[in-house]
């Protein structure tokens, strides 16, 4: 219950809108990469993003259009494992009672399973290739329109909102004899390749920005709190069948 209602956004005033959250994103000692990014429930409705290029220290900035917002799929998942972990819960009187432990031991781990997919949405971001990461709709999220050397991707990492930079130079023929294309990762480094549009890119720069949100903290402390519950539960009740089992001569 506790982690549901992290999940279950709270509003502002009197017209219901869900509250909006202001997050710093930078990282210490370089301030290549400044972002402010406007969380809304498990959606993005505001970046605007800083970026000075190291080549001539040019000032770059960017932010969403205002007609857009980027959805966060790990924290909508995330809810929906939460929900539908408190409705296996929820589903049946409430003066229902169970007859053996095996049908306990089945709604736990049934239970258990949607705790762990909801922890892993938030624990484990998608691992993305770059031409995803080129061809995605984020791209195309931001006023004035990111250049071509640029690519941006947002995710949650555990407790953190994070954001990737990837700058970016295009290869020349004379270069590419020895062009390898990277898979798929959730943070590219420096040197991977990749083919996008009849071009060849390598990645030059990397900047990864990111902050604490408080509450997706409080949420995994409570997955967790949730999972031993379910698992203690289940050992006791392993123990007894055992002992019922048990039949001396």
């Amino acid at each position: 219950q506790e982690a549901s209602h992290r999940f279950a956004f709270p509003t502002s005033g009197s017209g219901g809108a869900v509250k909006q959250e202001n997050f710093v994103l930078s990282t210490s000692g370089t301030d290549q990469v400044k972002g402010v990014m406007t969380l809304q429930g498990d959606a993005l409705c505001q970046a605007d993003v800083n970026l000075k290029m190291p080549r001539n220290n040019q000032l770059l900035h960017f932010a969403f259009r205002e007609d857009k917002q980027w959805k966060l799929q790990q924290i909508q998942d995330a809810r929906n494992h939460v929900n539908q972990a408190i409705y296996l819960l929820m589903n049946r009187d409430a003066n229902y009672q169970f007859k053996t432990g095996l049908e306990v031991l089945k709604l736990m781990d049934a239970v258990m399973l949607q705790l762990s997919r909801a922890r892993n949405r938030l624990t484990t971001p998608a691992t993305l290739t770059l031409p995803e990461i080129a061809s995605s709709g984020l791209t195309k999220m931001f006023t004035p329109v990111l250049p071509p050397d640029i690519l941006v991707n947002f995710y949650i990492n555990l407790n953190k909102l994070c954001l990737t930079v990837y700058q970016l130079h295009v290869m020349q023929p004379s270069t590419t004899k020895n062009f390898k294309p990277a898979g798929g990762s959730v943070l590219h480094n420096p040197g991977a390749m990749f083919e996008f549009g009849s071009q060849r890119y390598e990645v030059s720069h990397v900047h990864k920005v990111e902050c604490v949100v408080p509450w997706l903290n409080d949420a995994l402390v409570f997955f967790t709190v949730s999972l031993q519950l379910c698992q203690q539960l289940k050992d006791k009740i392993s123990v007894f069948s055992s002992y019922w089992n048990y039949r001396p001569y």
